[in-house]
């Protein structure tokens, strides 16, 4: 079932992926997907988008796979598309015009200034309040020098740290900005906030009701995958049952429309 569920999604893209252009709009037109497939989330992939391989247990790393691994970077960087660890914390790339749905929903259409108020709510660590307040106060860092501003230098440090940075992206509130060679080895990651690097879209999402939010990544789903119903939006999403019915009726019945509502 797993594998059936992903081969699915990825035909939502006949065409093959050869240029950072065409990516974004595969990105565009897929309004949301993941930069590597995972069998357990049932969307497209760019990774398939480009090689048309799946992953499998005898890894293939290519021209095509550092490809895809070089746009993760360059699309945020050039402001074609959001990029973070998101869906379970696995590599996701969301649209332009998705993106406030998204930050509406994880209310992260927030202030640059924002870590003391969630920290003190209790919706975020100690650590993730540092990594927060240093990308404000500094603009996007990589990964060492992020690290060392927070003190989180040590093998220690470096473990509070990624639960950190992967708690802020999965709530929206950081986001890949680019990468830099700080060593030898692999470029780091930089991270900007996504209320600096997306200022538009987070205007946007203020504007925007809850209900309308999931209308419209309802509809957006079911336009990937035909046979998506309420319960697969319930999974995907994490919505209740109630939200998820509500808003795979709605998306059924008729174009969105902008309103308001405190839900």
């Amino acid at each position: 079932m797993r594998k059936s569920l992903a081969g699915a999604a990825e035909n939502f893209w006949p065409k093959r992926v050869t240029s950072i252009a065409e990516a974004v709009e595969f990105i565009d037109a897929a309004g949301f997907c993941l930069l590597f497939p995972v069998n357990e989330i049932p969307l497209p992939s760019l990774y398939y988008a480009v090689t048309r391989r799946r992953l499998h247990k005898d890894w293939i790393w290519d021209k095509y796979s550092d490809m895809v691994w070089s746009w993760k970077d360059d699309l945020p960087r050039r402001h074609k598309a959001f990029y973070a660890k998101y869906f379970r914390a696995r590599g996701t790339i969301i649209s332009l015009e998705q993106l406030p749905n998204f930050l509406r929903l994880c209310e992260a259409a927030v202030a640059l200034d924002a870590h003391q108020q969630f920290y003190r709510a209790g919706r975020i660590s100690e650590h993730a309040r540092t990594v927060w307040q240093a990308l404000e106060e500094h603009g996007s860092m990589a990964t060492l020098a992020l690290r060392y501003v927070c003190k989180m230098e040590t093998a220690a440090g470096n473990v509070r740290y990624k639960r950190a940075i992967c708690d802020l992206q999965r709530m929206l509130i950081a986001v890949h900005s680019g990468a830099e060679q700080e060593t030898g080895a692999w470029a780091s990651a930089r991270f900007d906030l996504t209320a600096r690097a997306f200022p538009k879209q987070v205007a946007q999402a203020r504007e925007i009701s809850c209900a309308e939010a999931r209308k419209r990544l309802a509809a957006k789903f079911i336009e990937q995958r035909g046979d998506a119903d309420a319960r697969a939006i319930s999974r995907l999403f994490g919505w209740s049952k109630i939200d998820a019915s509500e808003a795979f009726a709605a998306a059924k019945t008729g174009p969105s429309h902008k309103t308001r509502d405190s839900r």
